[in-house]
């Protein structure tokens, strides 16, 4: 009988998924602009809402290997811890914040934070890649004070375009969700750039309503997308007069809001009752 050095066993997936994804994360952050500007003005939409004036408590779930966020943010006056699962990760993120203890090792389904010990969390490009969306905004709530707020950015089943960050499939979100699942195992198992060698590519894809369906059973009380935040010093609203007449009609008006968020329901603002 004929015998080989190792045959490779179908559960541990492609190897080259683990060996290349830290480099291949650390490429998209490089190509991404500077994240002061994004961070103040979601601070800004937030302090439409609620009070996020510092100091707070915010945690960033999921932070990554490079976490802009959380240096803008300490540097605002905020006390910000980060959670990770990737312990590659974990390390990088440390060495780049040069304070190993802000970032902890944990996953969003049970994050090693204390229950109401945050006034905001933020949890961007991460829900889709969970096991469970429920657990993790089941956490959310449960580590946020009375009056906080999570703030998601997720995938939108409904956007139209052509190309999306997750994978390297053109109109993705539109495929049945059995040629999703078969893409996914694809990736997994014979071609890890499909998903840019995400060890955990995006599994969900959700609309705004699913959002609030889900964040209605963990027991959030409102739901606010970044349209219903905008300001008069918004620089898409203080443009030309009919930018500021389309703004407030798409906030005043049921239908035109739920057009819009076919759109621009991958980014939600979940409250949890005071």
């Amino acid at each position: 009988m004929s015998t080989v050095a190792h045959a490779r066993r179908m559960s541990e997936g492609h190897p080259a998924l683990a060996a290349g994804h830290l480099d291949a994360f650390l490429g998209i952050l490089d190509q991404q602009p500077d994240d002061m500007p994004r961070v103040d003005r979601l601070l800004s939409r937030f302090g439409r809402l609620v009070d996020v004036q510092p100091p707070k408590d915010i945690v960033v779930v999921g932070c990554g290997p490079r976490p802009q966020p959380m240096k803008v943010l300490e540097g605002r006056g905020y006390r910000v811890v980060g959670v990770e699962p990737v312990p590659s990760f974990v390390r990088e993120a440390a060495a780049y914040l040069g304070e190993p203890g802000r970032v902890r090792e944990g996953c969003a389904e049970a994050m090693p934070v204390e229950s109401s010990a945050c006034d905001l969390v933020l949890c961007e490009n991460v829900l889709e890649h969970v096991d469970s969306p429920r657990a993790a905004l089941d956490e959310m709530h449960r580590v946020l004070r009375p009056g906080g707020i999570a703030f998601v950015t997720t995938t939108n089943r409904l956007r139209l375009s052509l190309h999306n960050s997750e994978f390297n499939v053109r109109f993705f979100n539109w495929l049945p969700s059995l040629v999703r699942e078969s893409y996914v195992f694809q990736h997994l198992h014979y071609q890890p750039s499909l998903a840019n060698q995400s060890l955990r590519p995006a599994v969900h894809w959700f609309t705004f309503a699913e959002l609030c369906r889900l964040g209605r059973e963990s027991g959030f009380g409102q739901f606010y997308s970044p349209l219903d935040l905008f300001g008069e010093d918004e620089a898409f609203a203080t443009g030309k007069g009919w930018k500021r007449v389309l703004v407030k009609r798409l906030q005043g008006n049921p239908w035109l809001r739920a057009l819009a968020l076919t759109q621009m329901g991958h980014d939600i603002v979940m409250l949890k009752r005071p």
